[in-house]
């Protein structure tokens, strides 16, 4: 495996998920030991001219906003995000097993995988949009980009709630419509999907008293119809522990509520800086900064689809930011707006 494509390991985990009062979100974290410089929350207006490979452009259709990057030139980049039409997704690693064509196939044009977020979320409305653009106007390719070829797959929610997983391996092209609603790292969706039934005994209600030999024992402890949950930080166990929350854990009743407890979901499946540390850091490139022993969650980004909010939160802050595209509407251009890394408290007193 090239160095440089090596190095593009890591982790990352999206959920799609919806509040009682019908509003559509969707979440990611990106896991990993750096983070390109420049990278902040994006705002791509509507007419931003986008790049799917080179010699492939087109003014994006609908205005988007995400994490992204901006420091090449002519060459807008979003790993995730959500457009005006209520389009959300991201880009997850795909280690080991993402395959891209050599060349596009007759009659359709290539799509450079780091950058297929980004025009699909400038150029589509709908999943069918998405999936429609994939099977017959484009082939993923194995271009480098800024000298790499990026192992990615893809989740994408829209405003109906449905989350689809999009992957190109050894075997072509896979897009799984009405998943599970979650999507982790390598191996594909249908294995992640099949090894949910080795944790088909798991429940959200405690077992009670058990009894063994005439002794009987009572439960002293909660939580005990989790057990067997998988708690480590691979992407199969997070790919289960994220499934089974989505299913057990109460719905927001609005979009405030549901985003907030959207992130509590995942920050079950954060990294904590120090727990995964990495046997090959990599070699940097002029856009890497601050690179770190160990994969982590950089930070995680909530959207809802109703509202065309965008919400992010990082490692060390974990305040909650949030711009909607109604807000972004007034500028033209494309733009940035901090990140807001450093901690934060608030002095409650002072408030008094």
């Amino acid at each position: 495996m090239d160095q440089r494509l090596e190095m593009l390991r890591g982790g990352c985990s999206a959920v799609g998920w919806q509040t009682e009062d019908g509003n559509a979100l969707w979440a990611r974290n990106m896991d990993f030991n750096r983070m390109a410089a420049g990278s902040a929350p994006t705002y791509l207006p509507k007419g931003t001219v986008m790049t799917a490979a080179e010699g492939v452009t087109a003014p994006a259709q609908y205005a988007a906003v995400g994490m992204g990057l901006l420091a090449v030139p002519g060459l807008p980049l979003l790993y995730d995000g959500i457009n005006e039409a209520g389009l959300m997704g991201g880009q997850l690693y795909f280690r080991g097993l993402a395959r891209y064509a050599d060349g596009p196939e007759p009659g359709k044009q290539p799509m450079q995988p780091p950058l297929l977020v980004g025009w699909m979320l400038s150029q589509c409305a709908t999943l069918d949009q998405v999936a429609q653009a994939l099977e017959q106007e484009f082939t993923l390719v194995n271009t480098p980009l800024l000298g790499a070829v990026s192992p990615l797959h893809w989740s994408f929610s829209d405003s109906t709630g449905e989350v689809m997983v999009v992957e190109s391996d050894a075997n072509g092209l896979h897009i799984y419509r009405n998943t599970v609603g979650v999507m982790t790292n390598s191996p594909s969706y249908d294995w992640h999907r099949t090894n949910l039934l080795n944790y088909a005994a798991i429940r959200d209600l405690d077992y009670d008293t058990v009894e063994l030999g005439g002794e009987r024992l009572e439960q002293c402890f909660s939580g005990s119809g989790a057990q067997g949950l998988p708690g480590d930080w691979s992407a199969p166990s997070r790919f289960v522990r994220l499934a089974y929350l989505r299913k057990f854990a109460v719905r927001g009743k609005d979009e405030k509520q549901g985003i907030a407890r959207l992130l509590r979901i995942m920050g079950s499946a954060a990294f904590p800086l120090g727990m995964v540390r990495v046997s090959q850091p990599g070699e940097a490139t002029e856009l890497d900064q601050n690179i770190q022993p160990w994969d982590y969650t950089i930070y995680t980004v909530a959207a809802c689809a109703q509202t065309g909010r965008f919400c992010w939160t990082t490692y060390d802050n974990p305040a909650i930011r949030s711009v909607t595209l109604s807000e972004l509407a007034r500028f033209h251009q494309p733009m940035q707006l901090p990140i807001w890394e450093e901690p934060e408290f608030l002095p409650v007193l002072a408030q008094q």
